[in-house]
């Protein structure tokens, strides 16, 4: 009885310690882990990518919240790393060459800065120098508005210098159509190597945009991805449910990275994960 008193308190002691973390911070940086494995995830096959992501959130917080300890110093950091280091995917050097890193990078902030630090914490994550290809899904426009190659320059400008400092091999776009992919190429110093295409919009690949890719060497690429993947209340539930009763309606989510690494050879996935970054909006 002794034994089973002593571990609810030290359940009650992490719990605490967690929600203290949680409480006095001030950005959150979450690590799903491989998602290959799926054994922590309730959901096995999420419906959207929507749904896996909101999955996966609540399964990391909730083993992070079992495990982790207050510092031993007992200071708090404006900073919480929640992952699980059991389940993160470091590729090790000598299978580098074997294995090719893809991200996408969602956007949730019109502000780009972010941008740098997203793709270094991929790197850092998974112990690799240089992403092979990172494909950008800017901030949603509010409805009526139209998407423009001034609302695009500011994030390829960050992917540009971030292709110049080799951290990233090849960059590319999502849901361009013919016209836009044209004036971004037309501008751009670092050309897009792709172009992703929303198959729920499109069913057919525009002959228009087939052929300028053809004629330009743009690769182009299918996903399902939804323009929002996902919205600040969402993410606020997903946490809410793993926190209880602690308030997190002013933490607000500013980007969401999605990686896969695939061996080459063979075509298949190793590992996938996401990275997500939230900050809580000042008083």
């Amino acid at each position: 009885m002794e034994s089973v008193n002593n571990t609810a308190v030290s359940g009650d002691a992490t719990a605490a310690a967690a929600k203290a973390t949680l409480r006095h911070a001030k950005t959150l940086k979450l690590h799903t882990g491989n998602l290959v494995n799926r054994s922590r995830l309730k959901k096995k096959c999420p419906s959207s990518p929507g749904e896996e992501l909101q999955d996966c959130i609540r399964a990391t917080l909730t083993d992070w919240f079992a495990t982790t300890q207050l510092p031993s110093g007992g200071g708090l950091s404006d900073t919480v790393d929640c992952c699980i280091p059991e389940a993160t995917e470091a590729i090790k050097p000598e299978e580098r060459d074997e294995l090719k890193v893809s991200v996408k990078l969602f956007l949730c902030e019109s502000d780009q800065s972010s941008i740098p630090e997203a793709l270094e914490m991929a790197c850092q994550t998974l112990a690799v120098s240089q992403l092979d290809s990172v494909i950008i899904a800017p901030r949603g426009l509010p409805e009526g508005e139209v998407q423009t190659l001034a609302h695009l320059q500011p994030a390829w400008e960050e992917l540009e210098a971030l292709v110049r400092s080799q951290k990233i091999a090849a960059i590319g776009t999502s849901d361009l159509d013919k016209d836009l992919l044209e004036q971004l190429y037309k501008w751009s110093q670092v050309k897009p190597s792709s172009n992703q295409v929303n198959l729920a919009s499109c069913c057919v690949m525009p002959p228009d945009l087939t052929a300028f890719a053809k004629d330009f060497d743009i690769q182009l690429l299918t996903h399902s991805d939804p323009k929002e993947l996902m919205s600040a209340a969402t993410f606020q539930e997903a946490v809410q449910e793993s926190t209880k009763e602690l308030d997190v309606a002013d933490w607000r989510l500013e980007w969401v990275l999605r990686y896969s690494i695939i061996v080459k050879s063979r075509g298949i996935i190793k590992a996938k994960g996401y990275l997500v970054n939230a900050r809580k909006a000042s008083p």
